[in-house]
């Protein structure tokens, strides 16, 4: 087992790397900005070192000051958490060439599942369904209509490099095609220096279920049942939950089948994440991998009574899983708020001062954070400032105790999105379980 960890990102992710390896008795470096200098995830580490100024290229995206931290603290391996470099291969190689481990997969994994075109090529290949559309990148506009015109209108044109929604657009005909073709390979260029784009076909209803992995280096691979995340605004998950209430017994043997099948076609190993479309009459297609841990994944640790960081961390080290697909059990029902500091109504993000703070506790409730009374949320980073997770037998019973985890929940000082989420909690198409990637946009009209 490692000796020392060092943890390549902030907030709360980063105190949540932090719990796990105190439980496995792991010393830990935490790497922060000088905007912070206070933070939670610097108090906590046994070590901390200042990596830059304030921006993310200059401290959190800077892969040699993070290395050069890591080489003078002399530790085993980094762990990426979620975002910054967490999908970046070529960080990945810059640790096994420094002879530090990578708390993830393979750098050549992380860059074919990085590559969307290439992606869905593989999982193709690999027997996955894959929504209909284009076999490689569009290259002009004629090409972008012959193949438009061949899947069937409407049409989502997406960067091959693309995340959180951009590079994203939808045609309903031609002449909406030429735009957002154009706009998207414009937007994937600015945000991610790669304007390539594909196209396939639009679901213009589906659930967003994703297939959580664990896959050893020994051939071992359990899938951990599914998370439903339909509920996001402009593809950003605000609410999850584990189970879906549109997957059966049946279907989650499939959805499982499938994700555990396409790990091992891929040499897959650590935890990941497998995400697909389901549409509505029970057909599920591929969208993507993460190769990485997700926000997310609490729910699934209430429901399978797991610790998914403890795991990257004892695979990463050599070991085994230490239990089999048969050996998984499923328990109740968790559901995920994502609280973040943004005005509720307008979604633009408030930092500033916490000047109160209450959060909530008893049966069943859960919240990772990195916040406390008299913190200073910076305006430099992702809005998220805590996750509440909720526990409990049913479904029915999981939001009652998420409403009552919310009420007392109290942050001063700035404005979050607490009251938006009590205000889904009480949406009756939400408390029957009638969602899909449009909740939101019928919700906000």
């Amino acid at each position: 087992m490692f000796k020392k960890i060092l943890i390549a990102n902030r907030g709360e992710i980063a105190c949540r790397v932090i719990w796990a390896c105190r439980e496995l008795g792991i010393k830990t470096v935490a790497v922060h900005s000088e905007a912070d200098r206070d933070a939670l995830h610097v108090r906590f580490a046994d070590e901390a070192v200042c990596v830059g100024p304030a921006p993310s290229a200059q401290s959190y995206l800077n892969i040699p000051q993070i290395i050069s931290a890591a080489e003078i603290t002399n530790v085993d391996a980094i762990h990426p958490g979620y975002g910054f470099l967490s999908e970046n291969p070529h960080f990945a190689e810059v640790c096994r060439e420094c002879n530090i481990t990578f708390i993830g997969p393979s750098p050549e994994v992380i860059r074919m599942m990085g590559d969307k075109a290439e992606a869905k090529r593989t999982m193709k290949a690999a027997g996955v369904p894959v929504t209909p559309g284009s076999e490689g990148l569009i290259e002009d506009e004629e090409t972008a209509i012959k193949e438009a015109e061949a899947i069937g209108y409407p049409v989502l044109i997406k960067a091959t490099a693309g995340g959180g929604g951009r590079g994203m657009r939808v045609a309903h005909n031609r002449q909406e095609l030429v735009n957002a073709y154009n706009t998207a390979r414009a937007e994937a260029e600015a945000a991610f220096k790669n304007s390539g784009v594909y196209l396939e076909k639009y679901i213009a209803n589906p659930r967003h279920i994703e297939i959580q992995v664990l896959c050893d280096n020994h051939g071992g691979v359990v899938h951990l049942g599914e998370r439903e995340c339909s509920v996001q605004r402009r593809h950003q998950k605000l609410i999850e939950e584990s189970p879906s209430p549109a997957v059966g017994y049946d279907l989650r043997q499939e959805m499982g089948r499938v994700a555990v099948e396409a790990c091992k076609r891929i040499g897959y190993n650590n935890a990941g994440t497998i995400e697909f479309l389901l549409d509505e009459d029970g057909s599920f297609y591929f969208m993507e991998m993460n190769t990485r841990i997700q926000v997310e994944h609490p729910v699934t640790e209430m429901v399978t009574i797991s610790d998914l960081v403890a795991a990257q961390i004892r695979i990463a080290a050599g070991e085994e899983l230490n239990y089999t697909q048969d050996q998984l059990i499923f328990v109740g029902h968790a559901i995920e708020c994502r609280i973040n500091a943004e005005d509720p109504e307008t979604f633009t993000p408030s930092p500033g001062r916490i000047t109160t703070l209450n959060l909530p506790s008893g049966a069943g409730v859960r919240v990772d954070t990195a916040i406390y009374d008299g913190y200073f949320v910076p305006p430099h980073y992702d809005s998220l400032i805590a996750k509440v997770i909720v526990h409990s037998r049913t479904r029915e019973r999981a939001i009652a105790r998420m409403r009552r985890a919310l009420e007392s929940m109290v942050v001063e000082g700035i404005k979050t999105t607490i009251p938006l989420h009590l205000k889904i909690l009480n949406e009756p198409d939400f408390i029957a379980g009638n969602i899909s990637t449009r909740f939101m946009d019928r919700f906000l009209k």
